[in-house]
């Protein structure tokens, strides 16, 4: 008895969860906490890159790194959209127990991904340069030819950004099933091969960023290939077979509907980021490579807030499909509870630690000087940010990603670009030629309080609960 208690326990652990039982908090938590681990991990995949190629290379070759970055969010956004969509609807026919449906999905989602995924490597090879000198990439002999560097960088990312694809669409499909362990499992993998490959090629080789990408590559295909078997393997909850992968278009279409706002958000971001990088840009080599940095460490005071977003969506997904409104109107008080104390201490670590967190990446004293500053400008912004992450990922989870898309548009194209370029403006002197680089920061500040409010505005008018009808699982 004892021995199948055992396995009982690990089975659950290890396969898909079913979030329509038992408490909401701890279910939520259970999901959460390997998802957040595995954001860490994957979060560590770019800052490792930066360390290595910082501490080893130099600051223009921290900076042609952070310079890329812009772009390859971009090209990321189409799939980021699909794999939300395909997330909403696996989760909801999964609580439903639509196993047909279920299967058909998956099916659907990875073939879409294969065609698509060839289509965004072919088209960003393309365009991988002309970008970067639209942007005003540096590249000249002070600021280190960061634009050959970026160049390079960008080029050999496209060239394995298949893995990329297939590991991000087929983890939301595992998430949207309950299973966040083992995607977690497989990029805790890929990361140790990627720190070791960084390792071998940079320091060893003296590849440079050339290396870095290389290994990003490599590490990005292992753990793609390894969602890939997992999913294959899980034929207790799916059907495994051809006639699934044949692309039925009123499914896709589904999915599409679904993701394609989450999808337009990620490139609106993106886009707005990549303005805001050209402004950057016009710092000089030094800021580019402070913003680098700040934005790795960014990259880890976000992380509990798309988590308990992405966690909140399955959650939310799962119990609408199964009809257990009451569980979902219980999912803000705890999604709430769990975030903001997560991320209050964080951003205590950021205000006591921040200099130090810059150091890892840089000895300059400048860099690690303006990096601390810029960090204290956004502290509290991230609490704020946590609050929509949680009201976004409950409309998401809804089927409503609509409103997710707008606040995003609102807030980056309307508020932070106008504002970044406004304050860079109006500080202008003869010591800042082209502003203050705090207007960045600030400007970033500003729009994730006004994302907060947008938010809040908008989730008490519940609209979201309506469209939990338009996707076809919904119960009275």
């Amino acid at each position: 008895m004892g021995e199948y208690d055992l396995f009982s326990k690990i089975k659950s652990l290890f396969g898909a969860q079913d979030m329509t039982v038992g408490s909401p908090t701890a279910s939520i938590i259970k999901f959460a906490i390997p998802l957040l681990i595995g954001n860490f991990a994957q979060q560590l995949y770019n800052t490792v890159d930066a360390i290595i190629v910082g501490q080893n290379v130099g600051d223009s070759a921290l900076a042609a790194v952070g310079a890329s970055n812009p772009i390859i969010n971009l090209l990321l956004a189409l799939f980021m959209g699909i794999s939300t969509g395909a997330g909403i609807i696996v989760s909801q026919y999964f609580g439903a127990k639509q196993r047909e449906n279920l299967s058909k999905t998956v099916g659907n989602v990875i073939f879409l991904t294969l065609i698509v995924s060839v289509v965004t490597t072919a088209l960003g090879l393309l365009i991988s340069r002309p970008i970067l000198e639209l942007m005003g990439t540096p590249n000249d002999e002070v600021n280190g030819f960061i634009l050959e560097g970026a160049t390079t960088y960008l080029m050999i990312i496209m060239l394995g950004f298949i893995g990329t694809a297939f590991y991000n669409m087929v983890s939301g499909i595992l998430r949207g099933m309950g299973d966040s362990v083992m995607p977690l499992v497989f990029l805790l993998v890929a990361c140790g091969i990627n720190i070791a490959l960084d390792l071998y090629f940079v320091q060893g080789l003296k590849w440079g960023v050339m290396g870095v990408a290389v290994a990003t590559i490599i590490a990005q295909g292992v753990s793609a290939a390894l969602c890939l078997i997992r999913l294959f393997t899980m034929t207790d909850v799916i059907d495994i077979g051809l006639k699934y992968f044949k692309l039925d278009f009123k499914l896709v279409f589904q999915i599409v509907r679904v993701g394609l706002p989450s999808g337009m958000m990620q490139a609106i971001f993106s886009c707005a980021t990549l303005v805001v990088q050209s402004l950057t840009n016009t710092f000089g080599e030094a800021i580019i490579a402070v913003t680098t940095v700040v934005m790795r460490v960014d990259g880890f005071a976000m992380m509990p807030n798309f988590t308990f977003g992405m966690a909140m969506t399955t959650f939310v997904g799962q119990n609408i499909g199964a009809g257990k409104w009451d569980r979902v109107n219980k999912s803000l008080k705890v999604g709430l509870t769990i975030g903001l104390s997560t991320c209050a201490t964080l951003v205590a670590a950021i205000l006591l630690f921040g200099r130090n967190l810059i150091g890892i990446f840089s000895s300059t004293p400048d860099v690690i000087n303006n990096g601390n500053h810029m960090l204290n400008i956004l502290a509290f912004g991230y609490i704020s940010f946590c609050v929509t992450q949680i009201l976004m990922g409950i409309m998401r989870g809804a089927g409503d990603t609509v409103t997710p898309m707008v606040i995003s548009a609102i807030t980056t194209v309307a508020i932070r670009v106008p504002v970044a370029y406004l304050l860079a403006f109006l500080t202008q002197s003869p010591e800042l030629p082209t502003g203050s680089p705090e207007s960045i920061y600030w400007s970033l500040l500003i729009s994730w309080v006004s994302g907060t409010i947008l938010s809040v505005i908008l989730y008490l008018k519940g609209g979201w609960k309506k469209k939990a009808e338009s996707i076809g699982i919904y119960h009275d």
